[in-house]
């Protein structure tokens, strides 16, 4: 068995051809360029059984050779694939368990299952290899442009795939990096493989929710913070793809829960330990989520407010300019978001994101005990509830700064018990994010409407609205009507939050 490490970039058919001519691969490659066409076919149970298991079984024919190739396990981390692979030849295009080779298949492999394999899609492409000495890392760049095919669907492929021969992962980011300068691609979380069971299944590209991982009990503070800041990195780019092209608003907000998630990891990683590279990193990911704030506002401006009024008064022309004026703000926001200066930027953050991630950085001082996780993760919960239940406790002289600064405070606490969930009492830990989920809703819904005067204000200052100011303030007397409504529930949701039990002084048992 062996473990194959790649890092797998998407990009465009006309920025490969680009690549392709580029100085930079003549100046570090260490073999010329070798072309191959690659037809690789898929096989599973009819149930896909692999591919509940996370594995994927191939043969590959590459000019007259066929491989039998089984790969499974590993992770996928900022678009590096790191699997286990098993890799034999066969005489034909069948598959053939006979060889001595495929003995330790069987565990994943067993005869019940081999009676039922069957193929379930084709990936067919042309790949171009060649390898490099980058920075003293061997590293296989392949260019691969195709297709996956079911029997009634196909989808274009066209991909980069730095391959680590030897070396560390971080030069494969590195090495990325300097490609970014030359063309624009985007980092592909997902397998060729993947792709073809996703076209197989007919499943369709939707939003992508954030999950925290499972955290071990005996996990060390920094083995868990990685595993958060992957997990975050892993939900920004579900839904990275979808914000740059889909209508769906969803997609955004996802993007900015990610990096607001991100942003709270990172504040605990600076209490682990100071990093000048993490402090830029910080600063850049706050600007980010100041870009994508303004589009998600006006996202919400148009759908809880304008978009009802209208319905409501339908006809009112005060009213339809206000929303045409509102939708031109919107794209506007989206045209600055998704031009290719800005993407680029995006795909150079993660990259710089998982250099980081991969450096010494992570490395613990020679004779330094690694602290564990958990009473870290107490010691937070236990000082961010703290100061919730304060300012808490002052709602009735809470103005709109200090009711944000609430908001806040309920997304950190609410953030971080999720983050460590795995290490208490489930049933405890699920009880008191449902209420804390309530009051981070109506506190949210309160700042819907302070944002909503705000860019109201801008939008009076429009000249194109001079005529309309009438509907302004009509529009700022139906946002207004509901407050106080949701300053009463605020302070409700509060009072069933603070009966919760502090669920982070009864951690669990892995009796």
């Amino acid at each position: 068995m062996a473990v194959e490490t790649e890092l797998k970039l998407r990009i465009a058919p006309g920025q490969l051809a680009r690549l392709k001519r580029h100085p930079l691969l003549r100046k570090h490659q260490v073999t010329s360029p070798v072309a191959r066409r690659l037809h690789n076919i898929y096989y599973d149970t009819p149930k896909l059984e692999l591919h509940k298991a996370e594995m994927a079984l191939r043969l590959r024919r590459a000019g007259r050779q066929w491989l039998q190739t089984l790969k499974g396990g590993g992770s996928v981390k900022a678009g590096m694939h790191q699997r286990n692979e098993w890799e034999v030849p066969v005489s034909r295009a069948a598959l053939d368990f006979s060889s001595p080779q495929t003995a330790e298949w069987e565990e994943h492999l067993p005869l019940s299952l081999r009676k039922r394999l069957q193929p379930v899609f084709v990936t067919d492409f042309s790949r171009t290899s060649r390898m490099l000495d980058w920075q003293g890392a061997q590293i296989e760049l392949c260019m691969d442009h195709g297709e996956v095919c079911t029997e009634q669907r196909s989808t274009p492929v066209c991909e980069l795939e730095l391959e680590l021969k030897s070396g560390e992962p971080a030069q494969l980011f590195e090495l990325a990096l300097a490609l970014l300068e030359i063309v624009p691609f985007e980092l592909e979380p997902v397998s060729k493989a993947e792709q073809g069971y996703r076209l197989l299944t007919g499943q369709t590209d939707k939003p992508v929710k954030g999950a925290a991982p499972g955290l071990a009990r005996t996990a060390t503070l920094a083995e868990a913070l990685r595993t958060l800041i992957w997990s975050c990195l892993l939900h920004l780019q579900g839904n990275l793809r979808g914000a740059m092209t889909n209508g769906d608003t969803e997609y955004l907000h996802q993007m900015r829960v990610a990096l607001r998630r991100l942003r709270v990891v990172l504040r605990m990683v600076e209490k682990f330990r100071a990093d000048e590279t993490l402090s830029a990193l910080s600063g850049d990911i706050a600007a980010l989520c100041v870009a994508l704030g303004r589009a998600r506002e006006w996202d919400v401006f148009i759908a809880e407010t304008m978009q009802p009024m209208c319905a409501r008064m339908a006809g009112h022309a005060g009213l339809q300019a206000l929303l045409a004026a509102s939708e031109r703000q919107r794209a506007a926001c989206y045209a600055e978001l998704r031009g290719a200066q800005q993407v680029r930027e995006l795909q150079r953050l993660i990259l710089r994101i998982a250099l980081w991630m991969n450096g010494t950085y992570w490395q613990a001082p020679q004779g330094v005990a690694a602290p564990p996780a958990q009473d870290f993760a107490t010691r937070r919960l236990r000082k961010l509830a703290k100061r919730f239940a304060q300012a808490g406790r002052q709602l009735d002289t809470l103005d709109d700064k200090r009711l944000h600064a609430l908001r806040i405070l309920a997304k950190k606490l609410r953030y971080s018990a999720e983050f460590f969930a795995a290490l208490y009492d489930r049933q405890k830990t699920g009880v008191f994010l449902t209420a804390l989920s309530e009051v981070q809703d109506v506190l949210g819904q309160i700042n819907d409407v302070a944002v909503a005067h705000r860019l109201l204000d801008e939008l009076a200052a429009l000249p194109e609205l001079a005529a309309h100011q009438e509907a302004v303030a009509l529009a700022k007397g139906w946002i207004a009507h509901g407050l106080s409504r949701q300053l009463g529930a605020l302070r409700k949701a509060i009072r069933r939050f603070t009966r919760q039990a502090e669920f982070w002084d009864n951690p669990k048992n892995d009796d």
